[in-house]
């Protein structure tokens, strides 16, 4: 039996079919400063980084997944309840476990120093909320449906709508980061992001599906997201969380 010191975090295999994107992508002018350049070292992982810090309910807040209703007044734009289900490679749920998520106002800005491009921010949406997969593994959040923003990486370029989202497993150490795109945005025969993914069947897993269903009358439209960690149909998730 092993001994807490000798505990370690699962291996993942290497991305075999073209999922995830490469490193280095050119089209992604940030990428040449930000992939790395030298072999990569594998750290020992300690007790106290597979462990923790805890992610459990006790660290939510009750409007942590409505993004709709954290300040006093009403955020603007169109409102929207995102669901969906977290899975391993098997189709099986992964429960309790942390989901967030981030993504720019109805105008395209995030609220930070860094974004200053002249459309205005929402004093009522912040952009940011968590939540934790129930026994189903499904999560639910209510937000904002995200505008489009330019990102000066080449001529006239601009982002498609997209949310942040952010999973981890039972420690730091265990987190995945990816984008929800919405359907049929005309922007994603330009977006070198979406488009550095090489395979078309795994670019297309990042698009979210309508769901008329879910839609609560003259309240909000709905979007439906599962996020699978492994196997061959995997989600698609970035090697280094990224700014844009």
């Amino acid at each position: 039996m092993a001994t807490p010191t000798e505990r370690r975090l699962p291996q993942y295999r290497p991305d075999p079919d073209g999922t995830h994107p490469p490193l280095d992508y050119a089209p992604y002018r940030s990428t040449t400063l930000r992939h790395p350049t030298q072999p990569l070292v594998l750290l020992p992982q300690m007790l106290t980084e597979v462990t923790g810090p805890l992610l459990g309910p006790g660290r939510l807040g009750e409007l942590d997944n409505d993004l709709t209703r954290q300040h006093a007044g009403e955020p603007q734009g169109q409102r929207i309840i995102v669901t969906g289900r977290l899975l391993d490679g098997d189709g099986r749920p992964i429960r309790d476990s942390l989901v967030e998520i981030w993504q720019a106002n109805a105008g395209g800005r995030y609220r930070h120093t860094g974004d200053r491009w002249p459309s205005p921010l929402d004093p009522n949406f912040d952009g940011l909320g968590r939540t934790l997969t129930d026994g189903d593994g499904r999560y639910e959040f209510t937000t904002i449906k995200p505008g489009a923003y330019p990102w000066k990486n080449h001529d006239n370029a601009w982002r498609p709508a997209h949310i942040h989202f952010s999973v981890f497993g039972s420690a730091f150490t265990q987190r995945l980061v990816t984008q929800m795109y919405f359907p049929d945005d005309p922007l994603f025969s330009q977006d070198p992001i979406f488009n550095s993914i090489p395979d078309e069947k795994a670019r297309q897993r990042m698009i979210s599906r309508f769901d008329l269903d879910r839609t609560e009358e003259e309240w909000a439209l709905a979007f439906q997201f599962d996020i699978v960690v492994r196997g061959r149909e995997q989600s698609v998730f970035e090697d280094e969380e990224e700014d844009e």
